[in-house]
């Protein structure tokens, strides 16, 4: 039988090495180190989506969808390869960065995201299939396969046009977009309604409809947003702006089936739940509304040209929207345990990162001077925030321990 806390756990290991290699990237600008910045941002940026993020939600698919049908070695299968491509990853792009090696286990890593989305799409029972929350998984993994487009372009434009072309940016940022717009928001909205749909919370054709066809189509727009960099023709702003207008309608509909039912959803979430959920409800809409503001081109050009504003975007919807909303499922599904301190500690670490960036950000803008040990500051604030991570780590190994010595005893 599959142990999903373990594969869970693993997951949160991979969490808590990319925030470690975010903390020694803060410490570069400090220390003169001889290493590549970006060859180390390129371990990063894999192992947290693709370690963390992409671990966390597949676990919580298998164990909601598949984990009752016969098919754990074929799983098991599919889940050792992954981390194959993971480690191959972690230990080839901190020395290389995209070279023979790193472009080898990143390939083989989107042919396992390819194995899981046909396994689970095949193997998924058919009285799930007219779900909600199946239908919002399945969009989910459609869209992490159409982000893998980007990777795969980024090899042929290195070889032709090389990394100065705007395709090579344009390529990261559509991978980018629909890994975060698409198969990360949509797969956390899918959860949620698997939740509502368990507890007897029926949604009417009409409601989920809505909603799913605004999302969709604010996620495919909102790709224009990812366009303005390079000051397109206007079109590119209005449509940029319309797919962020249906996202907020969206976000709209969702708010409004839960408040219908607020009294029932209140009883389906424990307290630290329920406040993890209003969180992530808080951060989700305040990045809606960047999205939108973005379509403006004043604000659009300050983005392109100010990239603290486009970190600190990034780094509210990954450890934000994302990984709080991951905390809360993995919760929930009793996959792990959020320890309150653990929990606050985050919280606090994130909050404090994502004002040092705005901050400087908006310095930049105004063209005024950063205060004085700003680095110092921001990278003890990001060390808050490994030791956040840190503390819910060891928190469920503990919890792991005492419940294999329970079982041992009994």
């Amino acid at each position: 039988m599959i142990n999903s806390k373990r594969h869970t756990n693993i997951s949160l290991t991979f969490f808590l090495l990319a925030a470690a290699l975010g903390v020694f990237l803060r410490f570069l600008y400090i220390f003169n180190l001889a290493v590549d910045y970006r060859y180390i941002v390129h371990a990063h940026s894999h192992i947290a989506l693709l370690g963390w993020v992409y671990i966390g939600l597949t676990t919580i698919f298998y164990k909601l969808f598949l984990s009752e049908f016969g098919l754990d070695k074929r799983y098991r299968i599919i889940f050792w390869f992954t981390q194959c491509t993971l480690l191959g990853m972690l230990f080839s792009f901190p020395f290389q960065g995209y070279a023979l090696f790193s472009i080898i286990f990143s390939t083989l890593f989107l042919f396992a995201s390819y194995w899981f989305s046909w396994f689970f799409v095949k193997n998924t029972a058919v009285q799930f299939k007219e779900n909600s929350s199946y239908r919002c998984m399945k969009m989910a993994l459609f869209y992490m396969v159409v982000s893998s487009i980007g990777p795969w372009a980024l090899g042929v434009i290195m070889t032709t046009l090389g990394t100065g072309s705007i395709w090579y940016r344009m390529a990261i940022y559509f991978y980018l977009h629909f890994q975060y717009n698409g198969w990360m928001i949509l797969a956390l909205f899918g959860l949620l309604f698997f939740i509502l749909e368990g507890r007897g919370i029926k949604l009417t054709r009409k409601e989920f409809n809505r909603f799913f066809v605004f999302i969709n189509w604010g996620i495919m727009l909102t790709f224009f947003l990812s366009v303005l960099w390079t000051k397109p023709a206007f079109i590119y702003y209005f449509l940029g702006g319309v797919g962020g207008f249906f996202q907020l309608i969206a976000l709209l509909f969702l708010f409004r089936i839960i408040l219908k039912s607020k009294t029932v959803v209140r009883k389906i979430f424990f307290k630290p739940q329920w406040e993890l959920l209003n969180v992530v409800g808080i951060l989700i809409a305040v990045k809606f509304l960047l999205q939108l503001v973005s379509a403006l081109p004043y604000i659009a050009n300050l983005a392109a040209t100010i990239i603290d504003f486009t970190i600190g975007y990034l780094h509210w919807t990954f450890l934000g929207v994302v990984s709080i909303g991951l905390f809360l499922f993995l919760e929930y599904f009793k996959l792990i345990k959020v320890s309150q301190k653990g929990y606050y500690i985050y919280l606090f670490g994130f909050g404090l990162t994502e004002l040092l960036i705005f901050y400087k950000a908006v310095v930049i803008w105004l063209g005024l001077s950063l205060f004085k040990g700003y680095f110092i500051v921001l990278s003890t604030a990001s060390i808050v925030l490994l030791v956040g991570i840190g503390y819910l780590f060891v928190f469920n190994l503990k919890q792991r321990a005492c419940l294999e010595e329970v079982k041992t005893t009994h």
